[in-house]
């Protein structure tokens, strides 16, 4: 068929009714599209897909949740917990690849949730459950049911102890999207985020906070994050880092002790530890901090994992404060990209940076020199410092310091 005879619905992505995970799908599920989530055991998958469950049924579309580890009594249970309920929700508890596909074409769905792709197995191949074979059939047997009726699926896939979707790496490639739920059991907050997209970018991320009545959406991302931030210590410092379409300020906080053995420790949670060595050489070259018997650790508060280098400046002073042991300026966020030889580079976003970090009431803000053009609209009640290297940076930012 030539290209420019296609057709397309007007509206080709549909709001799943929870504003997180329409943000990191690209604005909503596309027809006939394949998503698969994984994450921990207890992250939040099959509440957050019942949820969705919940939310399409109510606009009249008919829905089968496929459960495989869970009774029908169990999922009930959930629902229940979730005040998820409808007549267009349909639960059917089964791990036969075949029978499954008997009652899609007895039921006619417009969207299927898988729970979990692991437990479904074909009783024409011999390999048990869980199996490389067993999941790569069943994946490719659903995913072309998927494309041939216009049938969006949702599948939730178990992860390995490195993190990564169990079963062959094919099963992310066949799929049109790739979620990953993210955080830890003991804690309230969690983070969704796309590793594979075909209908949007992977740049956004989906923030939820987990009640007893399932996973709400966190309006307000900085605040959430901010609200355990250490007040008045030295090796914490604040950093807006961006995130997609949004800004969010989060807290690095560092940690300098005396080492008790032959070769220093250098550890990073939330942070590559590869670029934490490269910028302690960086300090201890070009800033004249002695950390070569001295243990560095560092941590992004709040579980996020940040790759973009503007938070190299923030790094280096939140180790600068632990290591002399004094106190960063209050209300002051730090952000810029550090080169090798100490010099700041700029960095994209400074305005909507510094428009986070004024809305959340602060009023100091150190940023690179080459950031501060007359183009950058500062917002007001806010004081923009730029700094050209890192010896700067360290001068006005500590306190006892000079601006």
């Amino acid at each position: 068929m030539a290209i420019d005879q296609i057709k397309f619905p007007e509206s080709c992505a549909q709001s799943t009714g929870i504003a997180e995970l329409d943000r990191v799908l690209g604005g909503g599920l596309v027809n006939g599209s394949v998503i698969l989530i994984g994450g921990a055991p207890g992250i939040g998958k099959s509440t957050l897909l019942l949820q969705v469950a919940g939310k399409i049924a109510q606009n009249g579309e008919k829905l089968l949740y496929i459960s495989g580890e869970e009774s029908l009594q169990q999922v009930k249970l959930r629902a229940e917990r979730l005040k998820v309920s409808h007549p267009n929700l349909y639960i059917f508890s089964e791990v036969n690849l075949e029978e499954i596909l008997k009652q899609i074409d007895q039921l006619s769905p417009e969207m299927v949730i898988v729970d979990s792709i692991q437990t479904i197995y074909s009783a024409q191949l011999s390999p048990s459950p869980g199996s490389v074979t067993q999941v790569r059939e069943s994946a490719g047997v659903l995913f072309r049911i998927a494309k041939s009726r216009g049938i969006t699926m949702l599948i939730i896939g178990h992860i390995t102890k490195d993190g990564s979707i169990a079963g062959p790496k094919v099963l992310e490639h066949i799929v049109d999207t790739v979620l990953y739920f993210e955080g830890e059991g003991y804690q309230n907050f969690r983070i969704l985020k796309a590793v594979k997209n075909r209908f949007g970018g992977t740049q956004e991320i989906g923030i939820f906070e987990m009640r007893q009545e399932g996973l709400l959406g966190v309006k307000n991302p900085s605040e959430f994050f901010l609200a355990q931030s250490s007040k008045l210590q030295s090796g914490a410092v604040i950093v807006p880092v961006l995130e997609g379409s949004r800004t969010l300020l989060v807290e690095i906080q560092a940690l300098v002790t005396r080492s008790s053995y032959g070769i220093p420790t250098r550890k990073a949670t939330g942070l590559d530890a590869n670029r934490l060595t490269v910028l302690l050489a960086v300090l201890e070259r070009r800033g004249q901090i002695a950390l070569g018997t001295s243990d560095v650790y560092l941590n992004v508060a709040g579980g996020l994992f940040i790759e973009e280098p503007a938070v190299d400046l923030g790094i280096i002073c939140a180790v600068a404060s632990a290591a002399l042991e004094k106190e960063l300026y209050p209300e002051t966020v730090i952000f810029g990209e550090l080169g090798l030889g100490g010099e700041t580079r700029a960095v994209s976003g400074a305005e909507k940076r510094l428009l986070e970090a004024s809305r959340l009431g602060f009023s100091r803000a150190i940023l690179p020199a080459a950031n501060l053009h007359p183009s950058l609209k500062i917002p007001k009640g806010i004081e923009a410092l730029g700094v050209e290297d890192l010896k700067k940076a360290l001068r006005i930012s500590l306190k006892g310091g000079k601006s």
